[in-house]
């Protein structure tokens, strides 16, 4: 009877299950559509969600996400989101750092220099060219040994003396064996004195690669300072993270002097802000607010000098505020007027997120379709170890390339917000009154064996 009766449960399982099946998504569930261009090979293809995309969703989580293809079935797919960086603590690691020398008239030209490591490749002595004589020389940058470090490089910073304050520019270049050097772009630090108080700008940017060995070569004739601290910041991770996602710029409104807000289209992960500096010589001390709804006070999530000067013939830029990465709508910027704020207008400003990258394993005839915003769906992104079997991160590097088509956005607004007459589905009626019978049935079932006496022997 046991056998009978489990026989019993899993045909109401199979029953509930074939339900089920009938409330699949369909792209009419979504208020918007986007056409996809495929290329490369497949059955998996990546793309790159822009932030214009992913704001046409109804959940900040993208969990209203769907690829269908050409018959309407929906594909399966993974959505690697970036986790916020609240609480995130990144290794720091002291390097050691060696000057560079070389003539005073030898204008641009890299330093010339004789390098001694050890069998492991740590920097052991770094000196310059034998020809040069004292007096002639001039510190040109410093070379940075970062063997022991086997993670990516995710920020560098420095300390250092001079006799006057100011901004120290120079370039970045990245190499594993001291011949071949690869650019990393520019890097600036600033020490200043402002209104009896003292600013730094210590932190540089990295691309968050892995290199054995970093080049700093300052740009300014003056030469290098003297370097009392060198530290960089690794990544804790296999995968360096993605690159952001920049936003359109936003006009935002002025609140009162020296004060001023915008609204976001949703609520964001913001990882980062621009603030559009338009007036040569502005300088100004800030103070970068958010919170998630009106209702809620503000919460502090950035400080620092925002500038932009004339300097050498050149302008020298300071226009962002790093974020912790936690979910904001609204951006409140506080700015020290003592620096003769930022005008009567609210300034432009760009957010960026991290980007989010979409993986979908195509299944059926294409065109192959992206579609978003409903506001009631579950999420239904598989980890990207299920949806790809024997997953690596290299594998990523060689799926095929998804895109959304430019100007093919299709929005249906109605389509979820207004709901569609009601249909009887008769099909569905019959699945659930045969469930119902067998319930039924079962549980007579089940009273009948219990009032039968039981069989003595």
């Amino acid at each position: 009877m046991s056998i009978m009766l489990n026989r019993s449960w899993l045909g109401i399982l199979g029953c509930c299950i074939a339900l089920a099946a009938q409330a699949q998504d369909s792209p009419a569930d979504f208020t918007t559509q986007m056409p996809l261009t495929l290329s490369g090979e497949g059955p998996w293809y990546r793309l790159d969600l822009p932030l214009a995309v992913q704001l046409h969703a109804r959940q900040t989580d993208l969990s209203d996400l769907r690829v269908f293809n050409a018959a309407g079935e929906a594909q399966a797919y993974s959505l690697t989101l970036a986790q916020p960086a609240v609480g995130e603590s990144l290794p720091l690691h002291e390097l050691k750092a060696f000057p560079l020398y070389d003539a005073a008239d030898a204008g641009s030209a890299v330093p010339n220099v004789r390098v001694q490591s050890n069998a492991n490749g740590t920097l052991v002595q770094v000196q310059p060219p034998s020809q040069l004589e004292a007096g002639e020389e001039v510190r040109r940058g410093w070379l940075l040994d970062a063997s022991a470090i086997k993670k990516p490089l995710q920020q560098l910073i420095l300390d250092w003396s001079s006799e006057q304050d100011g901004f120290q520019r120079f370039s970045i270049e990245a190499s594993d064996d001291l011949q071949h050097w690869q650019t990393w772009g520019e890097g600036q630090v600033a020490r200043l004195s402002f209104a009896d108080e003292r600013v730094e700008q210590r932190e540089v940017e990295l691309p968050g690669l892995r290199a054995r060995y970093l080049r700093l070569l300052w740009l300014s004739p003056q030469g290098a300072p003297v370097l009392t601290s060198a530290q960089v910041q690794s990544l804790d991770a296999s995968i360096p993270p993605a690159p952001l996602a920049w936003s359109a710029p936003l006009s935002g409104n002025r609140l009162k002097d020296a004060e001023y807000s915008w609204q976001l289209p949703m609520g964001l992960n913001v990882e980062r802000v621009q603030v559009q500096l338009d007036e040569a010589n502005s300088l100004a001390p800030v103070l970068l607010s958010g919170r998630r709804e009106s209702s809620l006070p503000w919460q502090p999530l950035s400080s620092g000098l925002l500038y932009r000067l004339s300097q050498n013939g050149q302008d020298v830029l300071q226009d962002q505020l790093p974020l912790p990465g936690q979910v904001v709508q609204q951006l409140k910027l506080t700015v020290d007027d003592r620096g003769g704020g930022l005008g009567a207008q609210a300034p432009m400003v760009r957010y960026a997120v991290r980007s989010t990258q979409l993986v979908f394993l195509a299944r059926g005839a294409g065109p192959y379709t992206l579609a978003l915003g409903n506001p009631t769906v579950k999420a239904a992104s598989l980890p990207l170890a299920t949806l790809i079997p024997d997953f690596n991160p290299k594998r990523l590097e060689n799926l095929g390339q998804a895109q959304v088509e430019d100007g093919t956005l299709v929005t249906a607004p109605s389509a979820v917000l207004t709901p569609a007459p009601p249909v009887t589905d008769w099909k569905k009626i019959g699945l659930w009154a045969v469930l119902l019978l067998s319930v039924a049935f079962l549980a007579a079932m089940a009273f009948s064996l219990s009032r039968k006496p039981s069989v003595k022997s």
